[in-house]
């Protein structure tokens, strides 16, 4: 009956927003942070808060990249129903864009590409000191030389930082102001496989001002009572199910 009901709000919209977490990706095989099984839940030499920090990595950059490497890259991960099943509604015209806070790049791999990545992307990374860019490819190659390898920069010999905003970064304001306009814009918001207690990406759902918001997620968030329509489901399974028209 959920899915049903989640078809005809679909069929009745004009211009949709998904915001995403995590739970967007976990069914492609990438782990989330705070699951029972997640990064947080392993055992490592420092906690993954730590590690994922901007003073860690300027502090310890080799150990950042020892864990970066193993735990944030997995460039086996391919796109499921869910990034598929948005890229077609983009294609369809009804949806206004993607709000992610996930950084595997997945939503742009199925297609989409009114993308907005609240904390960027390993398939980005950037000399810290003349700005080249190189690609994970880059990232990964680097570790041949040592698991603890810091990449340099093969035009000025910088470090090449990835383009993921760490834990005491603040967010890219280019992105932030195209996610509230891509929200805000919207008759409904979807928003899936997110606890919604990562701030301040989960404050921008607060910018949607149209009729519907439709919630997918495996456990309760903070905004249930908001939505129309709650699924305690995996996010992949249900939007899988929607036909576009």
């Amino acid at each position: 009956m959920s899915v049903e009901a989640l078809q005809k709000i679909v069929d009745e919209s004009k211009a949709i927003a998904f915001f995403g977490g995590a739970g967007v990706s976990t069914e492609s095989g990438i782990p989330d942070f705070r699951s029972q099984d997640g990064l947080y839940s392993q055992k490592w030499r420092y906690p993954p808060e730590e590690i994922l920090s901007h003073s860690f990595f300027m502090g310890n950059t080799g150990e950042f990249y020892r864990f970066y490497r193993e735990k944030m890259i997995c460039l086996e991960a391919k796109p499921n129903a869910a990034h598929l099943k948005l890229a077609e509604l983009e294609a369809a015209g009804k949806l206004t864009g993607v709000v992610t806070q996930n950084i595997d790049g997945l939503h742009q791999a199925a297609g989409s590409r009114k993308v907005f990545e609240l904390h960027g992307s390993v398939l980005r990374n950037n000399c810290m000191d003349c700005g080249a860019f190189y690609d994970v490819g880059f990232i990964v190659d680097s570790g041949k030389d040592g698991e603890t390898a810091v990449p340099k920069c093969t035009k000025c010999g910088g470090v090449v930082k990835p383009d993921v905003v760490l834990y005491e970064e603040g967010l890219d304001n280019e992105v932030i102001d195209g996610a509230v306009r891509a929200i805000s814009a919207a008759d409904t918001l979807i928003i899936g496989g997110t606890s919604l207690n990562v701030y301040p990406a989960a404050s921008l759902i607060h910018y949607f001002r149209g009729n519907k918001i439709v919630l997918i997620n495996k456990s309760p968030t903070s905004a249930d009572s908001m939505a129309s329509l709650v699924i305690s489901q995996g996010i992949g399974g249900v939007l899988g199910q929607v036909v576009v028209r």
